[in-house]
């Protein structure tokens, strides 16, 4: 790919305000670099389906989507079996014979679908449609390092999403252990009690009303700072 190609993707990440911001450009960008491509889409698998997470402007609905409740198509083989897809006419194809009736019936004729190393993913491809045979053909090798630069995008940007949730989740965790810790500390003062026994009367009372003990904690503290007028233990 070229250095221009390279920083193009670059600046894409720079801009991008998460995953699928980022998978959206950079489908516009496949369409407009990678030469006879008409429109583009990235299939990955999560939870244990396929799925397109972004496809350029033009690209015609449900054209992935029929592969995916087929189970056959393109871009199903080349996320499933990591080899890359190439249908120069889909007039003349005969690997995927209900995809391609409809495929045809949207106006397209030629697919390329690459496979992209997703970490952590089972399966992703980088889908190109043209709508004219074998319109792809020259393009091919321009795709191919898209695809390649493409991988290392989505690679880092799932890896800052990762990154986030994890921050958050030990954000959350945290926040819950200071609520339940100031609940603790209420009982002993109120109940003349240790921080054990305070504990684990918070616990029972959490299972007998049905209430997670966090929310319970917090409805403690907020009543006693004024905050809330029902609740507590």
């Amino acid at each position: 790919m070229t250095s221009r190609s390279s920083d193009t993707l670059g600046h894409a990440m720079a801009r991008s305000q998460g995953l699928d911001t980022l998978l959206r450009d950079l489908t516009d960008r496949a369409v407009v670099q990678v030469p006879g491509a008409d429109a583009c889409s990235v299939t990955v698998r999560r939870a244990d389906r396929l799925m397109t997470l972004a496809g350029s402007t033009g690209l015609p609905g449900g054209l992935d989507l029929r592969q995916y409740e087929n189970g056959s198509g393109p871009c199903v083989d080349a996320a499933e079996t990591g080899s890359a897809q190439y249908a120069p006419d889909l007039a003349a194809e005969t690997r995927w014979p209900a995809y391609t009736e409809y495929a045809l019936a949207t106006g397209v004729r030629c697919v390329l679908a690459l496979p992209l190393a997703v970490e952590g993913e089972t399966g992703a491809a980088l889908n190109l449609y043209g709508v004219e045979p074998d319109s792809l053909a020259r393009g091919r090798e321009e795709a191919r390092a898209f695809a390649e630069r493409a991988s290392d995008a989505v690679n880092e940007a799932l890896r800052i999403e990762r990154q986030q949730a994890s921050a958050a989740d030990v954000r959350t965790a945290l926040l819950s252990r200071s609520i339940i810790d100031q609940a603790v500390g209420m009982l002993m003062a109120r109940e003349r009690i240790d921080a054990h026994r305070a504990l684990e009367r918070l616990r029972r009372a959490s299972q007998d009303r049905n209430v997670k003990l966090r929310d319970l904690c917090a409805r403690m503290v907020a009543r006693a700072s004024g905050g809330d007028s029902h609740g507590g233990q």
